[in-house]
């Protein structure tokens, strides 16, 4: 198993929609889905803390690819810039972060596409950042009836060290939800389709090309700034 940790997530989400949609979620929301996918080639790295992966401090680079074709990546030039405008803003955060997501778990074995994501946390019930995820992972994303997955865990866990006792031996995890996971809050929906429209492989595709841009200019940035100790 691998796990890709990371302490930029929620709460930048909230820090970006604060700064630049009047706080609220709905807003928030609607900016991003004002945007086109890809973005028109904006990248935004959003550290509010100091980042796990990649290792760099605080603060926020932005930056324009000035195109995004199937030719050579170091003849794709990119722009740093101070600012977007809002709705650029919130889409370069929300792709950023899945586009980090799959650049680092593809270096780590992750297929392309995956056949498919679970999604669970509290940004699982918000479905215009599903849609965003779904695009930039070209796969459908699923989520499970409950979004606090953190609560569910500690739930079966405990559930877990009951039945152990109970039979006064180790029994696998499995057996706390053996043959009835469809009926509990384990069980999966379909949020997010995605391969079935025209233009899927193609959106695809430039992500793939704007994914290696994107830890082209990571690693740039760690070069430049590392990590503060």
């Amino acid at each position: 198993m691998v796990m890709l940790c990371y302490k930029n997530g929620s709460l930048t989400r909230e820090d970006i929609r604060d700064r630049y949609a009047e706080k609220s979620w709905d807003v928030f929301n609607n900016l991003l889905e004002q945007t086109d996918p890809l973005n028109g080639g904006k990248l935004g790295f959003y550290y509010k803390e100091h980042e796990i992966l990649p290792p760099l401090p605080v603060g926020f680079h932005r930056y324009i690819v000035d195109t995004l074709t199937s030719g050579p990546l170091a003849e794709t030039k990119e722009r740093q810039k101070d600012e977007f405008d809002p709705p650029s803003e919130v889409r370069a955060l929300i792709e950023g972060q899945f586009m980090s997501m799959r650049g680092h778990a593809e270096r780590c074995g992750l297929p392309v596409p995956p056949k498919r994501i679970i999604a669970t946390g509290g940004a699982s019930s918000n479905q215009a950042i599903l849609k965003t995820l779904a695009s930039v992972f070209g796969c459908p994303v699923y989520t499970v009836q409950r979004p606090d997955s953190a609560s569910l865990g500690a739930a079966l866990r405990a559930a877990h060290g009951w039945l152990c006792k109970k039979q006064g031996e180790f029994v696998p995890i499995s057996r706390v939800y053996s043959g009835g996971s469809d009926r509990t809050s384990l069980s999966m929906k379909l949020a997010v389709p995605f391969g079935g429209c025209e233009g899927d492989d193609e959106l695809l595709n430039k992500y793939t090309l704007l994914v290696e841009k994107r830890l082209e200019i990571e690693q740039k940035l760690v070069e430049r700034f590392g990590r503060v100790k």
